[in-house]
């Protein structure tokens, strides 16, 4: 029996990041970003929020729209500028979590607090 395709994103077919792939990238851009993001606990919960299969698929897109440019390495404004380099990714992440702050839940902050004292 011939294997069904998936859905193929633009063409890229399997060439897609992982799920493995894209939290390790959201986790080393977290890292870098922690020290100049100064809501970073509200960006791991709308990444908690995203990865919920209870959020609505319209505040998933959003999300995971703001998460990804957050963690692409090339930007409006590229992220190694010191200073300017995050403010770009400020402020997609701001309209993004400002859009659909009613879907990020007090589960999604306490994640963000258990992740944190994991990582500690």
């Amino acid at each position: 029996m011939a294997r069904q395709p998936g859905f193929d994103f633009f063409g890229f077919g399997d060439k897609l990041a992982g799920e493995g792939e894209v939290r390790e990238k959201f986790w080393r851009t977290a890292k870098k970003a922690a020290r100049q993001i100064p809501f970073m606990e509200e960006v791991v919960a709308a990444y908690y929020c995203a990865m919920d299969k209870d959020t609505p698929l319209r505040a998933k897109g959003i999300l995971l729209a703001a998460l990804g440019y957050f963690v692409l390495p090339i930007d409006f404004i590229p992220d190694v500028i010191f200073g300017l380099g995050f403010t770009d990714d400020i402020a997609v992440l701001t309209a993004a979590i400002t859009a659909v702050s009613a879907h990020i839940t007090p589960a999604h902050r306490q994640a963000v607090r258990d992740a944190i004292a994991d990582k500690s």
